[in-house]
């Protein structure tokens, strides 16, 4: 594979012919420069008046490299031809080089140009470039590459230093000034005029009065550090590689070489992988309009009021800091209130936002800063945060924040972290890049407050009052959601959202459950299950049998989804009655008796209108699990366990009396290994679902939890 370099326009300010009188003090050795042994003068021309001069060397190089290497190769030190072709009439300074030593087998080629600056004629430009193609190598091709990217870095880091220095000694010499090349004149006299000062010229300019700015399809090197910060000589190259293809190949407004950077970074400096994740997301930028996200329609009242989190002043370095109250805030108020693509609007909202605020700090502070700090207050934090389809937004957010937004974390710091911590670190973990990850900080109760804590990072003066410290906030404090302005079940099975597809309506009638059913291939999986009883009473159960439903199941579009080891189906064996519509179904076979083909493994929850009810079960046997929800009313202990539609319910659903009730529902399996080592932590907890926390520890019997959030 063929190693290219470029390196970034670095510009001297001084005259070009200065830098020439520096730049031949290094020949025919350079005591700066170690590895460059000698060289040796084998041609030389001279154009006509002197405005040309070219000169052919062979230049003797000593490779830092390992002794048995050199053995192996036959040879001490490596020869290269170099040609300099100097061009006093332009004022340009060309350099070609090559590797004279195993040309056969290696191919090292170099080009280095020094020109005039194109705004100010007093600067010099320098530009480099160089490819290293290794066909072979005695078996060590790939201790050759190394070893010799390595030492051209090294030489590349040294080129500045060693122009400076000789500029510095000719200083010190009296040398300060070097005359132009001028063509000779003509022997005949010619009438005197004044001279046009060159354009661009000022009366009496200084150096200062001209920025160090460069053409618009090259990068200076003193931008990037000013605004992009310490690159190694092949950080550079790699972004003026991808700055190049992205002017080949994309059409439109360039990205910000920030953004560039980010991208490199997060593939590790890859430059063909971070050319394609920038172009997909260039071209996800332009179809979601994110440009436009600070600056459009204010967000709804309810993001204001519910939404715990919001920009804070800076952190140590200067860095913007957002401070989020995860523990504060319902999450799932929020999503059933406004929908999952106005949270994630609001989210790319507050990246775009962070990204602006990095580019306003590199201004304020005058160093670069490319991304920003986060700290998250988990002070509140329950099994409530961990409904399921909550985490599944969460997720979604992650991944394209992760895709669009990479390395625009510099820190991340989560405060009063509670037991239950382990349990969501479990299901978010795997969606964040290690880069990412590397970047958290854990802090349980209020160890933030000692020493390597908060105040290592932030200011005590800016340090919020709900954290300890003096600084008001203004961030809302979150707390619970209306359930009034929840969405409702039509409106959710309308929106056209991922949310939708995963949280399921169902009619519930008098003499008619709905029922679930769901196949479970492995002891010790986990059923969890959440639901809101939108309209009437309802009783949960949950049922279990080994015997195979006489018609073969099949996928309801309103069943639960199906994970790993576990199989959920619901099909319609026995219809309700008349009237009960399509989103109801019954999977227990009319002829089955209760203790004798099934059993009930949890005791019934009654559930009541308006409640959002959440839980567990942990399997303890395979086979066939239901979930059944039944109107609540007074019916007789023989039928309150059998699924049969009585004759009463039937002739009061064919009156139109009041007897269905609605709820809104989400199941789902979770695999044993996923579950049973993040539950394990809170064996302590005083949550309602400790009891769950004892059960995946024993599989000696079956234990369950719902609660209802309040």
């Amino acid at each position: 594979m063929v190693q290219k370099y470029q390196s970034p326009v670095r510009v001297y300010k001084h005259p070009f012919e200065l830098i020439m009188a520096a730049y031949v003090r290094r020949f025919p050795s350079c005591a700066l420069i170690p590895m460059f042994v000698s060289s040796e003068v084998i041609r030389e021309e001279e154009g006509p008046h002197g405005a040309t001069h070219t000169i052919e060397r062979r230049c003797t190089v000593d490779v830092d490299a390992p002794r048995l290497l050199k053995r192996i190769a036959g040879v001490d030190y490596l020869y290269f031809i170099q040609k300099n072709s100097l061009d006093r009439r332009h004022r340009t300074l060309h350099i070609e080089a090559y590797n004279e030593t195993f040309s056969s087998r290696v191919i090292v080629q170099e080009h280095c140009s020094y020109t005039v600056h194109p705004e100010n004629e007093e600067w010099t430009c320098f530009e480099q470039s160089a490819s290293l193609d290794i066909k072979s190598f005695f078996g060590f091709e790939s201790t050759a590459e190394k070893i010799a990217m390595k030492q051209y870095a090294a030489s590349i880091n040294k080129g500045k230093e060693i122009i400076e220095y000789y500029l510095k000694e000719l200083a010190d010499e009296g040398v300060t000034h070097v005359p132009r090349w001028a063509p000779p004149q003509a022997p005949v006299s010619m009438p005197t005029c004044p001279i046009a000062p060159p354009a661009g010229h000022k009366e009496n300019a200084t150096l200062s009065d001209v920025l160090p700015t460069s053409p618009d399809d090259k990068l200076d090197a003193d931008y990037i550090k000013r605004y992009l910060g310490e690159l190694t000589p092949l950080q550079e190259s790699c972004l003026i590689r991808l700055r190049q293809l992205l002017q080949d190949t994309h059409k439109g407004k360039m990205p910000k070489e920030q953004h560039m950077l980010r991208f490199l970074r997060s593939r590790d400096f890859g430059v063909e992988k971070a050319h394609e994740a920038l172009c997909h997301t260039l071209a996800w930028r332009r179809h979601n309009h994110t440009h436009l996200l600070p600056h459009a329609c204010q967000s709804p009242p309810l993001l204001h009021n519910y939404y715990s989190g919001g920009w804070h002043h800076h952190d140590n370095d200067g860095r913007p800091l957002y401070i989020l109250r995860l523990g504060q805030m319902d999450t799932k108020g929020l999503l059933r209130a406004l929908g999952e693509e106005t949270l994630l609007r609001h989210v790319l909202s507050i990246n775009e936002e962070g990204l602006r605020r990095c580019e306003e700090n590199t201004n304020i502070f005058g160093k670069p800063i490319s991304c920003w700090m986060c700290v998250v207050d988990l002070e509140g934090l329950s099994m409530r945060h961990l409904w399921r389809p909550g985490v599944r937004a969460l997720l979604r957010f992650i991944e394209l924040v992760e895709a669009h937004y990479p390395e625009t974390l510099g820190r991340l710091l989560i405060l009063r972290a509670p037991r239950v911590f382990p349990v969501l670190w479990t299901l978010v973990s795997p969606f964040i890049a290690e880069n990412t990850r590397r970047k958290f900080l854990i802090y349980a109760g209020n160890d933030y407050q000692g020493a390597g804590g908060l105040q290592q990072y932030i200011s005590p003066d800016i340090i919020p009052d709900f954290l300890g410290g003096q600084c008001t906030c203004d961030i809302p404090e979150g707390g619970l959601v209306p359930k009034c302005v929840y969405r409702t079940a039509e409106e959710l099975e309308t929106e056209e959202a991922p949310m939708c597809s995963i949280y399921k309506s169902a009619s519930v009638h008098k003499g008619a459950p709905h029922e679930v059913l769901i196949e479970i291939t492995e002891a010790s999986s986990v059923i969890t299950w959440d639901f809101d009883v939108c309209k009437g009473d309802v009783i949960f159960n949950i049922y279990h049998s080994r015997r195979t439903p006489l018609t073969p199941p099949h996928s309801d579009p309103q069943g639960a989804s199906t994970h790993t080891h576990a199989h959920t189906h619901a099909h319609t064996h026995t219809q309700g009655p008349p009237g009960a519509g399509s989103n109801n179904v019954q999977v227990i076979d009319r002829s089955w008796v209760l203790g004798q083909d099934y059993s009930r493994v949890e005791t019934s929850l009654t559930c009541r209108e308006g409640e959002s009810i959440q839980g567990s079960h942990v399997t303890r046997w395979p086979g066939f699990y239901v979930l059944q929800w039944r109107f609540h009313g007074n019916v007789d202990g023989a039928c309150s366990s059998s699924s049969l539609p009585r004759m009463d319910d039937m002739l009061a659903s064919h009156q139109g009396a009041p007897l269905r009730c609605r709820i809104l529902y989400y199941t789902e399996v979770l695999p044993s290994h996923d579950f049973r080592g993040s539950m394990s932590s809170l064996e302590s907890s005083h949550s309602g679902f400790s009891q769950l926390s004892s059960a995946t520890t024993s599989s000696s019997q079956s234990q369950s939890s719902s609660t209802p959030s309040r």
